[in-house]
């Protein structure tokens, strides 16, 4: 459902992510880029979305809005019922960890840590003991088709499967939205697949999925996509209507 407008109200039970006429400007030298301008919507819990544009468009800076990792300059985002953009620093960081799930076309991957020590890094900052770490991370693997390369390094791997142990890393804390940036980005074709069957596997499993990626054929596989164009919304199509 696609809210259009602009007032602060608290989002409804089932909506995770909820955007109400969200800014963010920049000033470069002594010009405003208007990157998002006035931006709202909502995504209910369990949906799929991808969100798609030229160079320019707002994608990078929508990806950051949705994932806490920079503020509106106006505007309000609820995200899982709470209004972040009200947030301190403190507290932001606190429900991005808690909340929020990553998965990036570079993987990220720590190469100094093995399969299982990087899907256990989220758990050691939410204090989990070592035992429910090391637990959890063979049951996150094993999820994603990994539990036979638990002691390898990412250098062992191949891209797919490291974008495989990067998807468990970003469940490690059961987030209420996975994004993915780009996440077939770095791989080939058939590898793409593999992993977008992956992202079905997790949307038929229950979870939120937020897809940003210029591919077609990517953006294809969600159930709702959202074409940004100079920072505003240019359409919004969803599954069965």
């Amino acid at each position: 459902m696609i809210i259009q407008t602009t007032e602060s109200l608290r989002p409804l039970s089932d909506e995770v992510v909820r955007l109400d006429g969200v800014t963010r400007h920049y000033t470069v030298g002594e010009e405003i880029v208007r990157a998002l301008d006035g931006v709202s919507f909502s995504m209910r819990r369990g949906s799929y979305w991808a969100i798609m544009g030229p160079s320019g468009s707002g994608k990078s800076t929508m990806l950051n809005i949705l994932g806490c990792l920079d503020r509106p300059s106006s505007g309000a985002y609820w995200l899982n019922g709470e209004n972040v953009a009200e947030m301190d620093d403190n507290a932001l960081s606190d429900h991005r960890l808690r909340n929020l799930g990553f998965v990036f076309q570079s993987f990220h991957l720590i190469p100094q840590l093995t399969v299982s020590e990087n899907i256990e890094v989220p758990m050691l900052y939410l204090g989990l003991s070592q035992s429910d770490r090391k637990r959890k991370a063979e049951v996150l693997a094993e999820r994603v088709g990994m539990s036979h390369r638990l002691r390898h390094l990412p250098s062992e791997l191949s891209g797919g499967q490291r974008q495989r142990v990067a998807v468990a890393r970003a469940l490690a804390n059961d987030p209420a939205v996975l994004l993915a940036d780009e996440p077939t980005g770095n791989l080939d074709s058939t590898t793409s697949v593999q992993i977008m069957g992956l992202f079905q596997e997790l949307y038929e499993q229950g979870k939120t999925v937020i897809l940003v990626t210029h591919e077609p054929d990517i953006a294809a596989y969600a159930k709702a996509c959202i074409v940004l164009k100079d920072g505003v919304i240019l359409s919004v199509t969803e599954e069965g209507k």
